[in-house]
């Protein structure tokens, strides 16, 4: 169980602190904020370290430019308005801090906060060069790491940087992803219940491994259920698997069966010619899809069986959605097992959901509310689960 130092035990009087944080929010054609949910989960560890005395810069990196210079869709430019209405003060953007003869000081001797532009127009923040992260550690005397979203990531920023500051610590927002999955995976009740959906069962591996040492049941949905379906000798029609992880999906029923944990596989499908242009869709058994026709939604005879086992879980945790919910034909299942998932919360069970796809379910029907915990990171939620522990964060386990 990972457990990291929290800025709550630092006396952050007179001190700067430099702040990795995940502002990478979607923006509009105009470059205006589209949802600010990540600057608003990012910003209580910034308010934190103000309201003890001490000054931030805040470093975040936006999109995916190409590591060579400025880009306006990708400058940080684009959210700086929204963070001075939040505090309510003036602050600097920064875009030369890597460069020779740079200095901090002459910004922190008006401001308390300053901002660094977007991370990623340096090569050197992703390459998690050394000298990239010195620089940035000579800006500050505390290191504080609040974007679990790329807590997976050794880029300089969130990994090499520790190793050059005297300080570091994990924010508000990072401390909080780390006691709830440790609650998920440690302290839970049984029965313990985790909905795995998306396209791809390689993704999730070392997770379904993890998982089948802990969970009492293991509900599969979306595409990545076709690979076991195959592997089963059924019948798919034309939806798409993973040919050369067939033998995987057989180890790890194989597993599961071993440690008595149930996985459940669609017992329908709600199947099309095309998400595109649908002629008209058919409700076909998973085990006999029509050749010409692809499975793109988890059908009602599921929906009932996946819902009855969320429906007695004291515990549940959810990743990936159960079918194409974009396309409304089908997204039945997916918002289903958001309503079953969110019902089984209200009645007293604990629950966790992550991954973008899951959470703009959740989102979307408004079951958010009744979430016990929402994970801000997809692919840091899946390793920690997988693997015990992060890149990013294990230079600062206690």
């Amino acid at each position: 169980m990972l457990e990291c130092k929290s800025l709550v035990d630092i006396n952050f009087k007179d001190k700067v602190a430099i702040v990795r944080v995940d502002f990478n929010v979607p923006l509009k054609d105009n470059l205006k904020i589209s949802d600010t949910t990540r600057i608003d989960n990012g910003i209580k560890s910034i308010k934190y370290v103000l309201e003890n005395k001490g000054k931030c810069i805040i470093m975040s990196h936006l999109g995916r430019p190409k590591g060579k210079g400025y880009e306006k869709k990708f400058s940080l430019e684009n959210i700086i308005s929204y963070l001075e209405k939040i505090f309510k003060i003036k602050i600097p953007l920064i875009r030369d801090y890597y460069s020779y003869g740079f200095s901090i000081e002459k910004y922190l001797e008006k401001n308390d906060v300053i901002l660094l532009e977007n991370l990623r127009f340096y090569p050197e923040e992703k390459s998690n060069n050394k000298n990239f992260a010195k620089n940035l550690a000579s800006f500050a005397d505390v290191y504080i790491n609040d974007a679990f979203g790329t807590c997976h990531r050794s880029h300089a920023s969130t990994n090499s940087i520790i190793n050059h500051i005297k300080e570091s610590c994990v924010g508000l927002l990072v401390d909080k992803e780390l006691k709830n999955i440790n609650q998920l995976l440690y302290k839970n009740t049984p029965p313990f219940t985790a909905v795995l959906g998306g396209s791809k069962v390689s993704d999730k591996i070392g997770v379904i491994e993890k998982l089948i040492k802990v969970v009492d049941n293991i509900l599969i949905g979306g595409a990545m259920a076709n690979t076991f379906i195959k592997y089963l000798g059924g019948n798919i029609g034309n939806s798409i698997y993973e040919e050369d992880k067939l033998d995987i999906a057989g180890k790890l029923l194989t597993q599961a069966k071993e440690k008595k944990v149930n996985i459940l596989l669609p017992i329908d499908f709600v199947c099309s010619n095309s998400i595109n242009k649908i002629d008209k869709t058919i409700i076909s058994n998973s085990f006999s899809v029509p050749a010409k026709l692809s499975g793109y939604d988890i059908g009602d005879e599921t929906i009932k069986s996946f819902t009855s086992i969320i429906a007695k879980s004291k515990t549940i945790i959810w990743n990936g959605p159960l079918g194409v919910f974009e396309v409304n034909e089908f997204s039945k299942g997916t918002f289903k097992i958001a309503d079953a998932i969110s019902k089984s919360t209200i009645n007293g069970a604990y629950s966790l959901v992550g991954g973008g796809d899951s959470v703009a379910a959740i989102n979307k029907n408004n079951n958010y509310k009744n979430i016990s915990f929402i994970s801000t990171g997809g692919g840091a939620l899946l390793e920690y689960i997988a693997k015990g522990s992060l890149p990013s964060l294990k230079l600062m386990k206690l």
